[in-house]
């Protein structure tokens, strides 16, 4: 768990980080490089958002946020439509064995699922 917040934590250390010619002091219990990956990505984002040259106001600073939130959004659909296919193919899959399974078992002549004996 990530946890980056504004006041002092247990294990936790201080890290700053300069987003939208803002510099920002966080506490964290990541490690420093972390962060900065990660207000990397905020400030690509940003950047998506504010013309070049000019400042990053708060209502872009909010922009960007709600950019990033919208992407978290279509991954997260992303993931839950592949969660789906893949718990289908798993149950086609799983139903075709065990297809398989009862025609190996009816071509022993059984139904107890044992080896027959042997003579």
């Amino acid at each position: 768990m990530v946890v980056i917040s504004f006041e002092r934590r247990m294990g936790a250390r201080t890290v700053q980080v300069r987003i939208g010619s803002q510099s920002y002091r966080l506490v964290t219990t990541v490690s420093e490089a972390e962060v900065h990956e990660l207000a990397g990505v905020v400030e690509r984002k940003l950047a998506t958002v504010v013309p070049p040259g000019r400042a990053a106001t708060p209502q872009a600073m909010l922009l960007a946020a709600i950019a990033l939130a919208h992407d978290v959004e279509i991954e997260r659909a992303r993931a839950s439509r592949m969660t789906e296919q893949t718990r289908l193919v798993y149950q086609r899959l799983a139903a075709r064995v065990d297809e398989a399974l009862r025609t190996v078992d009816a071509a022993r002549g059984g139904g107890s699922g044992e080896a027959p004996e042997s003579s």
